[in-house]
């Protein structure tokens, strides 16, 4: 079985996808809390913002990395801070350099580790309000395109950028059914995201089913970058 490991596993889109891996994989969550921890899978206490991830006790060899941890601060830019900015910079980007730092002798003992982060639709499609989490987004994309050039053909590097997807992290957007109703009304699918849309593409990036590609940039958005229907 392959080691995979998920910063901030416990909830969303990470426990969808521990569930899906947990019984053909060894999976390995790294999260401040273990709410939703599928029966299978290993814990660990970890705050990507603080901790060192190389003092886990984690295996050797990693085969797979998702990162998990987000942020969605959507604001007009006249009332964002420069502190905002700079959390949000931690939160999504600078933290999973660290991540992915502290663990690179055991993906690179891996034959090929594939390594999968998140992103946004609102990196392709600019949007307003979205100042912030864009610019830390942006920087994922572009830092996982040279990592994958710089460690072709011992890691694989891809990126998931997904519209708005029903998850807690969203919870203050998607907080009724009229919410969840008219923010699906705005993709060509008519509807919103869920953390099994998503989780598909993740396990999809990490198995071997997709061991031709790295430095890719998927959209799962619901046709939301690239479709005007109305």
């Amino acid at each position: 079985m392959k080691n995979i490991l998920l910063i901030g596993g416990s909830y969303g889109i990470g426990a969808a996808i521990a569930k899906q891996l947990k019984d053909t994989h060894k999976v390995y969550v790294a999260s401040r809390t273990q709410d939703n921890i599928p029966q299978g899978v290993t814990h660990m206490v970890f705050n990507a913002l603080t901790d060192d991830i190389s003092t886990l006790p984690l295996p050797d060899q990693i085969d797979g990395l998702v990162y998990c941890p987000g942020s969605i601060n959507l604001k007009p830019f006249k009332r964002i801070k420069p502190q905002t900015f700079q959390e949000d910079l931690e939160v999504n980007f600078l933290s999973l350099v660290k991540v992915i730092q502290g663990l690179l002798p055991k993906l690179t003992a891996s034959p090929q580790a594939s390594l999968v982060f998140f992103s946004t639709v609102a990196v392709k499609v600019g949007m307003p309000f979205h100042t912030s989490v864009s610019a830390s987004k942006g920087a994922i994309e572009g830092f996982a395109k040279a990592l994958a050039a710089e460690y072709a053909p011992k890691m694989r590097v891809n990126v998931i950028a997904p519209s708005l997807t029903d998850t807690p992290l969203a919870g203050r957007l998607l907080s009724s059914d009229d919410k969840k109703q008219r923010m699906g009304e705005m993709h060509p699918l008519k509807r919103i995201g869920t953390d099994t849309d998503i989780a598909n593409t993740a396990c999809f990036l990490l198995t071997e089913q997709s061991s031709w590609m790295t430095g890719q940039v998927l959209a799962i958005d619901g046709g939301k970058s690239t479709l005007q229907t109305q």
